[in-house]
């Protein structure tokens, strides 16, 4: 494996409405890995037209990409890899930010990156989430498991957040009746995960609450007005959601 070059990996399904932009703002890697989960749209022809190395993973019944993160990484023939969603662009900034902190003799084994989302037409204002997607390819377990973080054997740095160049852009802008669809299903998935924490009554009343606080002051929503309230509001009902459901399975298990 070259360690002064870099594969940028994707998983796709049906992923044809961005990853032109995605793919146009990859050219310039060493290796674009897309790994396709059976996509019945143009992904296959689109990253054709890209030139880029693809691999599939059979869907079956699965509904998330994590099960393929860690197939897809052992694909990259680089050390190094990014790992970017079919809706991500990486500014020519970040770019060239990877490529200068590789060269460096103390750099750590993987990075986070910040990341700008789109809400209701428009970026928001407030703080950038961080997602490890940086990383050397022998460092990293990915678990199959919705949302899940990767897990790093070593050392993790973030790349500034004071630097909006270096953030990736996140494309998808889903409207409000499909982000309130895709809550229900990430807290379903969620549910297993959190079935051996202790939430009482008191979390059902506060976390909502404090999720509010959270992302509307401590995160900087009121600076997008009424897009900002929404969303703040957005990550209450997801609280609410898991909680309910957490609870459900509490009390159906006293019956």
């Amino acid at each position: 494996m070259n360690s002064n070059k870099i594969s940028a990996v994707i998983n796709t399904y049906n992923a044809e409405r961005y990853l032109p932009q995605v793919l146009d703002a990859l050219k310039d890697f060493d290796e674009i890995v897309v790994c396709d989960m059976e996509s019945t749209d143009n992904t296959l022809s689109i990253s054709q037209s890209y030139g880029c190395h693809i691999v599939t993973f059979p869907k079956g019944n699965i509904s998330i990409c994590e099960p393929a993160r860690n197939f897809a990484i052992q694909v990259a023939t680089h050390e190094w890899v990014l790992v970017v969603d079919a809706d991500e662009v990486v500014t020519p900034q970040l770019r060239d930010y990877l490529y200068e902190y590789i060269s460096r003799s103390d750099a750590a084994d993987a990075l986070r990156l910040p990341r700008r989302n789109m809400f209701l037409g428009r970026y928001i204002h407030s703080s950038p989430d961080y997602q490890t997607r940086f990383f050397r390819k022998n460092k990293v377990d990915w678990p199959p498991i919705i949302h899940c973080r990767p897990i790093v054997d070593g050392i993790t740095e973030d790349v500034p957040a004071s630097n909006a160049d270096l953030w990736l852009l996140h494309l998808d802008d889903a409207p409000l009746s499909d982000r309130y669809a895709k809550l229900n299903t990430y807290s379903n998935n969620e549910v297993p995960k959190r079935l051996t924490k202790n939430y009482g009554v008191a979390s059902l009343l506060f976390r909502p609450l404090w999720f509010f606080i959270r992302c509307y002051f401590i995160q900087g929503g009121w600076r997008d007005g009424r897009r900002g309230i929404l969303r703040a509001l957005s990550s209450s009902v997801y609280q609410i959601m898991l909680l309910s459901k957490l609870m459900e399975h509490k009390l159906g298990k006293q019956k």
